[in-house]
């Protein structure tokens, strides 16, 4: 599970980042609301922690734009405690709301509760799996089908494509796909996409010299056409 912690508390961001990985998460940190955004843009999270009084974007707003493009669970940290506070955080599309000071055992039950909740939402609303086409893909089995057939892909292959079936039409650059699914930079070798771009076209389009779903737009990256997810 991967977790976005944004505060510009920097101590207390460092303490709740090395609490949550003792935990097993994979956590990624910012400091204001507008780099709160770009990173929920940029990122596969399952869930944001969101401080509400930051500089550039506060967290309602930059909650409010989260909720454009993404349902992330997001919880609200505050210091606030009125109910009118809450209310507004609610409004703007957060899904839970804890307040300052908090202790941490308390955090982590309300990630795991949020986390089981949307867990089961995605189960209710069809089973997690996603669709495009002929391709299949059910993320907790980690396992994938091309027109009904069983396919093998490699864990980088699996990550890929599970990211471009929960965004389709969405449009990634090389650099961000090494960002996101290699999860550090890579020396440059955009190449490393391209292969596996090419791998998963074999693997999974009905005619790989003429994708229908895995497709590239020219000078920009790559993106998957339709899909459910």
């Amino acid at each position: 599970m991967k977790i976005l912690v944004v505060d510009d508390e920097r101590v207390l961001v460092k303490g709740i980042k090395f609490n949550l990985e003792s935990e097993g998460y994979q956590v990624e940190v910012g400091y204001d609301g507008q780099e709160a955004v770009d990173m929920a843009r940029e990122g596969a999270f399952d869930l944001i922690l969101l401080d509400l009084m930051m500089p550039r974007l506060d967290g309602l707003q930059a909650c409010m734009r989260i909720r454009e493009f993404s349902t992330v669970p997001i919880i609200l940290l505050t210091a606030k405690g009125e109910d009118a506070d809450k209310l507004i955080g609610f409004e703007s599309g957060a899904d839970d709301y804890i307040t300052k000071p908090f202790n941490i055992l308390e955090l982590k039950a309300r990630i795991r509760a949020l986390l089981r909740r949307a867990g089961m939402a995605q189960q209710e609303a069809g089973g997690g799996r996603l669709t495009a086409g002929h391709i299949l893909l059910d993320p907790d089995m980690r396992s994938v089908w091309r027109d009904g057939e069983a396919v093998e892909l490699t864990a980088k292959e699996f990550d890929l494509m599970e990211l471009l079936l929960r965004n389709p039409g969405r449009v990634y650059s090389r650099e961000n796909l090494l960002n996101i699914v290699w999860g550090y930079e890579y020396g440059g070798e955009y190449r490393t996409v391209d292969v596996h771009i090419r791998r998963l076209r074999e693997k999974l389009e009905l005619d790989p010299a003429n994708p229908e779903y895995i497709l590239t737009k020219w000078g920009v990256g790559y993106y998957l056409k339709g899909g459910n997810g």
